[in-house]
């Protein structure tokens, strides 16, 4: 057979899990065409990876990308990740359907301010016309649907605000979305029912998808908001995931021990995984109501003081002679690093067999999280290789074969044959992250080279403006197949 693209000496992890073997790979269309000794094929161009690891291209499982890949189509941030597809939608925030001018309300504007996409045909459709240099795949967010169809949000919803939120949900599905997410963290659904939720993701029952939440509570009623997500999804029928677990508050640290294992318990009978990131701080809006439970805030961004980005909350309340808690009011609205988590949940999370690895990353923030530049090199170079959390077999599924399966995205995630050549090739004893929280936006080191449809989007590090990422259907939800 005669190959669009040989990748020659390397050493192939594939997402399953399985053990690594020397392979070389052969592509043709865009697709995987052979594995094994092909030193006497013949290609339009061969390319020697001899000393890296050619792996699948790495799935963000829980991303906020959902205007970044229309505002920065060459996407930076994760395509030097070895990142070829991110899942957009997460926490109940997802840009469509909703069409508002001018602000709304926190946490919707993590993703910006260009709601003015009626429908989610509509957004899908941006996206492709947008080439960016990832695919997409996106969940609808039930926070958005109640900005779209409620006056007051500190209420529960009327029967006919959950219809026509309803009726969103099933043309969403319809049109290509994966799922529904949920934020009940946070104010547009904290006066949401488990009942609400359950009836506005009704369609999911006949169309399937998943259902992923950020749940009411990552602190001190962790349980029971891990029980009322697992009954939403036993309830509707379709895989659970719980997004970016995690334990907040020093009086929380060591449950991670508790709440796994009433997850693995639960995952005997119902369908469900996680998504972590590998940090010990969070990152989302600020809320001043958190401040007791953290070691430290950095501010990320404020409105009315973009000044004070990437400082330390008490540092600005020490200057402005007042409480942190005054200080914090005072820079609403904002965004904030938090400190609050312990290091061994971390890792204890990170290694519990139904975790995917997702960044969380947040494109928008003056100074963001180091996850939206360094989770997926992390995990490979300090929790694989030098930690040994687990294995790079291990951690490589965790970013690719896992996801995919979990999010029913067929071709992806795994180098076989007859899969898309979506790769992530890497040097194993080199692979970094250089990103710190005082220096985030720090490219990582050991990626050398990632291909999108068997087209090198990076090549030794670095951006080649190759990009042709598009919106991908799930083979779980019945409107897409």
């Amino acid at each position: 057979m005669h190959y669009d693209l040989l990748l020659l000496g390397g050493t192939v992890i594939d997402g399953s899990g399985a053990p690594r073997v020397p392979a070389d790979v052969g592509i043709a269309d865009g697709r995987i065409a052979a594995i094994g000794d092909l030193t006497a094929a013949q290609a339009l161009r061969t390319f020697d990876v001899t000393g890296l690891i050619v792996a699948p291209g790495f799935i963000d499982s829980h991303a906020h990308d959902d205007f970044a890949v229309l505002e920065t189509p060459a996407m930076p941030f994760k395509a030097l990740q070895g990142v070829t597809t991110v899942v957009n939608g997460n926490c109940g925030l997802s840009l469509a359907p909703l069409v508002r001018q001018g602000e709304v309300p926190a946490p919707l504007n993590l993703l910006g301010d260009a709601y003015r996409y009626p429908t989610f045909a509509a957004y899908r459709a941006a996206i492709d016309a947008a080439d960016p240099a990832v695919n997409v795949v996106a969940m609808v967010g039930h926070s958005t649907l109640r900005v779209r169809h409620m006056g007051a949000l500190d209420r529960a919803a009327t029967d006919a605000e959950i219809e026509a939120m309803r009726a969103d949900v099933a043309q969403a599905l319809e049109e290509g979305a994966i799922g529904v997410s949920s934020g009940t963290f946070y104010p547009p659904a904290a006066a949401a029912s488990e009942a609400e939720i359950i009836a506005v993701a009704a369609p999911l029952r006949e169309r399937g998808g998943v259902y992923a939440t950020h749940m009411r509570d990552e602190g001190d009623q962790i349980v029971p908001a891990i029980e009322e997500s697992l009954r939403i999804g036993a309830a509707l029928k379709v895989p659970v995931i719980i997004s970016h677990h995690k334990l907040v508050g020093q009086a929380n640290h060591g449950r991670s021990a508790e709440t796994l294992a009433l997850l693995r318990q639960a995952a005997r009978h119902q369908d469900l995984c996680l998504d972590c990131y590998p940090y010990a701080a969070s990152s989302t809006m600020l809320r001043p109501e958190r401040i007791a439970l953290c070691d430290r805030i950095m501010i990320t961004w404020s409105a009315p003081h973009p000044e004070v980005s990437g400082r330390d909350l008490h540092d600005i309340a020490a200057e402005w002679a007042c409480t942190p808690h005054e200080a914090a009011v005072r820079l609403q609205p904002g965004g904030a690093v938090y400190f609050i988590m312990s290091e061994d949940d971390v890792q204890r999370i990170l290694a519990f067999p139904e975790t995917m690895v997702g960044s969380d990353g947040l494109s928008k923030d003056a100074r963001p999280h180091p996850r939206l530049w360094g989770t997926f090199p992390r995990v490979l170079g300090h929790y694989a290789r030098d930690v040994g959390l687990f294995s790079l077999e291990a951690a490589v599924h965790k970013m690719s074969g896992l996801t995919a399966l979990k999010f029913g995205l067929a071709d992806r995630g795994a180098v076989r044959v007859g899969a898309v050549a979506d790769l992530a090739i890497f040097d194993a004893a080199q692979v970094a992250s250089p990103a710190t929280f005082e220096s985030p936006a720090e490219p990582p080191i050991g990626i050398r080279h990632v291909l999108l449809g068997g087209r090198f989007t990076v090549q030794d590090g670095a951006l080649t403006g190759v990009r042709g990422g598009r919106y991908l259907a799930s083979a779980l939800v019945a409107a897409a197949r």
